[in-house]
Parts: structure tokens; sequence; C-alpha cells
């Protein structure tokens, strides 16, 4: 295992952390019987994994623990030598649920859809998020059920084709599910409802923030080997590139704008301003460090929402909805808190949201009441890149700006031989509203 560097902070790590949760796990849902989920299929659900980094890891095992009948039977990505530790690590997790053989093991950047072809049920999609449209609209074509890992893209292009894609989903009655765990985790749950049940009156405005270090560091182009093309030395730094992350906001504190979605019932912000740039030495990546982004909703209600990813700073991922009658507060480690009308306090048992949405995931599968989080997963996408926009251009973005722009940053075809060049970090005021 490799020392992380100073400031390194992972994504679970940080949610974790700030969130305070244990190792609980719900009980797994009861096993149906019967043809309710595949004909043929013997009610043991085949899944396949793409993208086999640690969040991919993470999400198959917590899909093997979900449900009594469940075998991981394929596993793909980009760069072969990903799959083995995966592989090791799922086998000594979950010995009898492990049914991966050689043929099972996919590389390359058709990787997914050999996945896809392989005989799955369902399809774990962990890769890139520049990837995500893509291989979202493949698994959905090719009848998958699907776990889709937030983001759900880098660009406006890419959210319009989600949410297409969502809704083949719901034609074809498969589900899908979100990887915005919050939304699954207990206490937060609770909290929105006494929200929207009128807790703290009418919701004046929102300030939340993710405040934290880097998540993977860009090295220098001196630690480049001679003979690794433009795309292999992007993919295998991908946070730092704005095409296969979207930038820290959008791949990272998107949570937080998750989260001021969910407490607006996902009606959509009408516009958003904000500042952000790059202070901190990132080499030949071109995503900002920090930004600050206001986005206004009907009835002038603000939310609010910093996000930074540098060292030795202050570490924040808080929540505080300010209301006409009371406040409501999650506060780093700390249970949902409302003080109103009638003060509130979250005291059910802590539990593993990782693990709760794939509870739910698959109990669902099982009973026909399919989860399909598409319409508010590209929604609150959507936020992500809005307020990017607005960061990078240095102007206001509407809602309707964001959702019809016409820039598209993941190239249409790719392969490892091709010219990749950087674009430059973008400049307020220089760089162009598309």
């Amino acid at each position: 295992m490799k020392t992380p560097k100073p400031g390194y902070t992972s994504r679970r790590n940080f949610l974790g952390n700030s969130s305070a949760l244990i190792g609980g796990v719900m009980a797994a849902p009861a096993i149906l019987t019967g043809d309710l989920f595949a004909a043929g299929n013997s009610d043991t659900l085949r899944v396949g994994l793409v993208g086999c980094g640690g969040r991919g890891s993470g999400a198959a095992s917590q899909a093997l623990s979900a449900d009594a009948n469940v075998v991981l039977t394929a596993m793909g990505d980009a760069f072969g030598e990903k799959i083995p530790p995966a592989l090791r690590e799922l086998q000594q997790q979950h010995p009898d649920r492990v049914k991966v053989t050689s043929e099972k093991c996919f590389s390359g950047l058709d990787a997914y859809q050999k996945v896809i072809e392989s005989g799955v049920d369902v399809v774990l999609l962990c890769s890139p998020p520049g990837f995500r449209p893509v291989h979202f609209r493949a698994a959905i074509t090719a009848g998958k059920h699907v776990f889709c890992e937030k983001p759900m893209a880098t660009d406006a292009a890419g959210v319009r084709s989600v949410m297409a894609t969502a809704k083949l989903a719901k034609e074809k009655n498969l589900s899908v599910l979100a990887g915005f765990c919050w939304r699954y985790d207990q206490a937060r749950r609770e909290f929105y409802q006494q929200i929207h049940r009128g807790a703290i009156g009418q919701i004046r405005a929102i300030y939340a923030n993710y405040f934290t270090g880097p998540v993977k560091p860009m090295p220098p182009a001196s630690e480049r080997p001679k003979e690794m093309g433009d795309l292999e030395w992007q993919l295998r730094n991908w946070y730092n590139f704005v095409w296969l992350s979207g930038d820290g906001l959008v791949e990272q504190a998107c949570h937080s704008a998750d989260k001021i979605a969910w407490a607006m019932q996902d009606v959509p912000p009408l516009k958003a301003v904000a500042v952000g740039g790059r202070q901190t030495n990132n080499h030949e990546g071109n995503i900002y460090d920090h930004m600050f982004v206001v986005y206004e909703f009907p009835n002038d209600v603000r939310a609010f929402l910093g996000q930074r990813q540098i060292s030795s700073c202050h570490a924040e991922n808080s929540d505080c909805l300010m209301g006409s009658e009371g406040v409501g507060k999650i506060t780093g480690g700390s249970g949902p808190v409302i003080q109103g009308r009638q003060a509130w306090r979250f005291r059910g048992e802590k539990s593993d949201m990782y693990q709760n949405e794939h509870n739910e995931f698959f109990a669902g599968i099982r009973s026909g009441r399919l989860i399909n989080d598409g319409e508010w997963m590209a929604q609150s996408t959507l936020m992500g890149i809005m307020g990017r926009m607005a960061a990078y251009t240095g102007q206001e973005v509407t809602w309707d700006t964001a959702l019809n722009s016409q820039e598209s940053l993941v190239p249409e075809s790719l392969d490892w031989k091709m010219k990749l060049p950087i674009p430059p970090l973008a400049i307020p005021g220089f760089t162009k509203l598309i």
C-alpha cells in the first residue's frame, strides 16, 4: 500500500470522516423466487464491474454484500494491471461470490462494452466520469440494470445524453442507481424530510462547503515515460483534466450541490455566478483548486457553495439551511440538527450509506419496485457543471444556458496513439461561454 502524499485526501475517507460513519450494515433484503429479474437467470444476479479503482472495488463489494444470491462474473478497466489487485481483494472479501475467470477480465478502451456483452445482468459504472454518458447508454441499450457512480458527465452534452438514457431506462423497465450516496444516508433522509415538512419554515438561504486536500496531485511532465501517449498520460492522471473529471466542483463537491438540490426538492436554480482559480502548481493539469458559487432559486432564495482542494488548509464538509423560522445544520461529523419551532436531532442508528444504496438497489430489482435516480442525478450533475462554467468564464450562467450549452469536452473517438492537446487553464473574462 502506497503512503499518501501530504495533504492527499481520498474521497471516501473525507466523506466517511466528515459524517462519522460506522461500519454497520442494513440487513440484506429477502430473496424472492421466480422470474422477477430475468428469464432463465435462476435468481442469480450476475454483476459486471467497469472501472477497477478503489471506488469500483468498493461498489462491487457492496453489491456482493447486498443480496445473498449475487455473483461477480466480469471486470473491465482501460488498464489491465488494475484488475488483478482488485480481483484479489474482492476474492478475499467474498470468496464464494467472485466468479471472474481470466476470460471475463477485459482491458482497453472497449473493456466496458466487453463487460456489458459478457452475460451480466447488472453493470457497475465506476470509470472516470468523462466516460459515463457513453458507458451508461451502452449498458441501458443492452438491457442491463446500472449503478452509475457520480458525477454523470463532465459537460452539458453528456448530461443531455444521460437524461435521454435515463428516460430509455424507464421505458425498458430497468433500475438506475446514482452514486450520490448521501441520499441513502438515513440521518440525512430524516433531516430533509423535516425540512420539507416546514421544520424551519421557508428556506431563505443555504450554505454548503467541501473543503479538503487534493485528491490526486498531478505529477510533473518529467515523470511521464517517453513511450506513453497523450491519452494514456491523461487517463492515468484523470482527476486533473476537465474533460475526464469535470473539475473538483463537478467530481467531488457535486455531493454538496446534490444536497442543495435535495433541500430545494430538485427544483433547479435559475442562474449562477461564481469565482475561482488555481493557486497551487498543477503542472500540466487544467482544473481549478477552488471555486465559490452563488446559485439563485425562485422566490429570491440563494445557495452558496464553497469548494477548495488545497493542502494544509481548513477542512470541512458541512451544510447550513437558513429558513424563515429556524436553521438546519449538518456540521462535519455531527448528526443533523434543527433549531426551529421544534428542536430536532437525528437519534437513529448510524449505517453505511454506501451499503444502504446497494441494498435498496438489489431489493428493488428482486421485487420489481425498480429505482430510477436518472432525472435528479443528471440535474445535480448539471448544477456542478453550471457552477464551473460560471467560474471559468466569469459570466452569469442561467439554467437553460447550462443545459443547452454546446460545449463538448469529451473527444468523439479515442485511440491510444492519438494526439490530445491539453487546453489551457480557464481565465475568467477571456474563456468564452459556449
